[in-house]
């Protein structure tokens, strides 16, 4: 993948004749990149909050509260639309509550003594308190809507650039479809709770606390009623917050599992149809589909008990304050209009109590897809930018000692790699199936690091070079190519957006590529996901222009030919050796042909390099080297066939 994201190279052809130029002059720094710019997100113990928990290993543990908390850095730029969302908010409360004060005013006032002008005055009073009331809500909404879509959009934008910066080793363990569900479903549970759950989560409390207190002021007697009501309330909240944060966690994983099988499904469409095994992978689909339906009626019952709860308590408390009420208005204790209010108000109560339940799952999903995030963000990235920057580049690669081994693995893939590869010099590494010669490619653009020894750009560690410089000095063509859903045009420029059409028609004529032109509308055509609607060999050749229009000082290429016929590879082998004058190539090959692109080959076995040479050197004195390429090797012809070109090329 970081191969396909390269930068454009701007190294020109090295002329091999000129003297050899100085190779550790440091360039000044490029201006940093949006993927350059650290997450905003705030790492986890950090600033005031305190609240990260220590494991026994000593590390951090999330918190979910903290998760969420930790997302704050993204309000500030829109701070002051929350601040007034806050007091829209707080406002409409407040509109709401003096409404049944201004009702109590008006019966027993002007009402009570038949005061008509009063009745007009206070008519008018509620009329402007309802205006007021259906604006501040509007502000709100109006308000709160760009900053949550801006909050969203930043964090999303900051994961994006967070998963491009980690290193293939985390892709490796990650399904795709957890990391689309983060992407898409997480950050939208997190906006609706900022834009809406939140803010009303905490007006609601604030609204129950003050009204409370109001109709404790009013008629004590009726507000103990009511705070008696609001006990039962509190503790079944405590009580199922455990439950449903477990539910609220479960199903959001799952719904990643279910992405992950749809992509999975996706992708392997024409494996899956050929060898007729839909039901197979229906099956697996509907269990997964099926386990996501169980969380999600488990947590759906567990809502509906709660909120029916909710619902019911506010309702039965109403018709016990009616018949006191009642009873206290005929003993001449309160006012009919301190009722009516008392009431009124009491019902104002009916929705902020009825509507935590909703709140309170809203707010369990946001802080779990928060934690789910956080995951991601809290990732350590192995691969990281080095110091320097390489001002003129040669392009000699060195293997140093250097080895490797699988995060997870118990044993090197690679080990004591010692190998020198001079500027402009090609080599085939050759190697048995399983050797380790891709995990070899993939280290020279650092889409792995070697876990001992080092491997060299022009006598400088590639640990030390800025990532985006090697990832412009090489590009990599692999065996099994990725294209992306967009034109031929933009997949053979995506190493080179500046690339003339003189060189992308060079590009394609080296990978005989001309297929492109035959597509119903040429080089524009958009090929489609994956290039699913391509040939694995035309597949090849247009990923194999991309490599060389990127114009590299190092080509890399993972057995890049093999899906090609005969024919086509002879074309294409006879294009690279004009293309591979004055650039390093690593060439893995499996094909006599293809070794003879090569100035001399490296013999991978047993992880490590055993022989450098010749072809014709390694043919007659290691046995190993002869049986990987007998059944596709004739010797005397192809050495004939090799000094025939070498001739002609001398006399070119």
């Amino acid at each position: 993948m970081s191969a396909d994201l390269s930068a454009p190279s701007s190294c020109p052809p090295v002329d091999t004749n000129q003297p050899e130029q100085p190779t550790r002059t440091v360039a000044p720094a490029a201006p940093p990149t949006s993927l350059d710019r650290p997450p905003l997100m705030a790492p986890i113990g950090s600033g005031r909050l305190g609240l990260g928990k220590s494991q026994p290993d000593g590390t951090e543990r999330r918190s979910r509260v903290v998760s969420l908390l930790r997302f704050r850095p993204y309000l500030r730029p829109h701070l002051w639309r929350f601040i007034l969302m806050i007091i829209f908010a707080v406002a409409g409360v407040a509109t709401s509550i003096v409404v049944p004060l201004v009702t109590r005013a008006v019966i027993d006032g002007p009402v009570a003594h038949s005061d008509r002008p009063g009745l007009y005055t206070l008519g008018v009073a509620a009329l402007a308190i309802g205006i007021i009331e259906a604006l501040v809500v509007f502000g709100r909404r109006w308000v709160v809507s760009k900053g949550t879509l801006g909050t969203e959009t930043a964090v999303r934008t900051d994961l994006y650039a967070k998963l491009q910066r980690l290193p293939m080793s985390f892709h490796d363990r990650w399904q795709s479809g957890q990391l689309l569900s983060r992407m898409m479903n997480d950050l939208s549970t997190i906006r609706r709770f900022i834009s809406f759950g939140a803010i009303f989560l905490l007006i609601n409390i604030i609204q129950i606390a003050v009204v409370t207190g109001l109709l404790l002021n009013m008629y004590w007697p009726l507000g103990l009623v009511v705070l008696a009501a609001i006990v039962p309330i509190t503790v079944m909240c405590l009580k199922k917050e455990r439950e449903l944060t477990r539910l609220s966690r479960k199903m959001q994983d799952e719904t990643g599992d279910v992405a992950s099988s749809v992509e999975e499904s996706a992708h392997g469409l024409r494996v899956i149809k050929s060898f007729g095994r839909s039901e197979h992978m229906f099956k697996k689909f509907d269990a997964r589909a099926t386990q996501l339906f169980d969380t999600s009626y488990q947590r759906i019952k567990l809502l509906a008990k709660f909120r029916t709860f909710l619902e019911v308590v506010p309702s039965v408390t109403v018709i016990i304050v009616l018949g006191l009420g009642a009873l206290a208005a005929g003993r001449g204790e309160v006012t009919l209009g301190t009722l009516v209010a008392f009431i009124t108000m009491l019902l104002s109560l009916v929705w902020p109590i009825a509507a935590l339940g909703l709140l309170l799952s809203q707010a369990q999903e946001a802080m779990t897809a928060a934690d789910r995030i956080a995951e991601i963000f809290d990732e350590k990235n192995e691969i990281t930018d080095g110091p320097k920057k390489l001002a003129q580049v040669r392009g000699e690669v060195k293997f140093e000692g250097a080895a490797f081994r699988f995060p997870d693995a118990d044993t090197d893939v690679l080990h004591d790699l010692n190998l020198t590869i001079k500027p402009g010099e090609t080599v085939a590494v050759v190697g048995a199936t399983g050797s380790g010669k891709t995990a070899l490619t993939a280290l020279v653009p650092r889409l792995y690091d070697v876990t001992a020894g080092r491997i060299t750009i022009d006598g400088v560690d590639i640990r030390d070079l800025k990532l985006e410089q090697v990832r412009t000095i090489v590009a990599t063509a692999f065996e099994d190519p990725t294209l992306f859903s967009m034109s031929a045009r933009e997949n053979l420029t995506l190493g080179n957006p500046e690339a003339t059409e003189a060189q992308v028609t060079q590009a394609i004529d080296v990978a005989q590529a001309h297929f492109v032109y035959d597509l119903p509308w040429g080089l524009n055509t958009r090929i489609g996901e994956q290039g699913m609607s391509l040939s694995g060999g035309q597949r090849q050749r247009l990923a194999l222009a991309r490599a060389v229009l990127a114009q590299p000082r190092v080509l890399v290429l993972d057995d890049t030919l093999s899906a090609l016929d005969v024919h086509t590879e002879a074309l294409v082998e006879e294009a690279l050796k004009r293309v591979l004058v004055g650039v390093t190539g690593i060439v893995v090959a499996h094909r006599a042909s293809t070794v003879l692109l090569a100035d001399k080959v490296a013999l991978l076995s047993n992880g490590t390099i055993s022989h450098v040479g010749t072809h014709a050197q390694l043919l007659k004195t290691v046995p190993e080297y002869r049986e990987l390429l007998s059944a596709d090797f004739d010797t005397e012809e192809e050495l004939a066939e090799r000094d025939r070109l070498e001739l002609e090329e001398a006399v070119r």
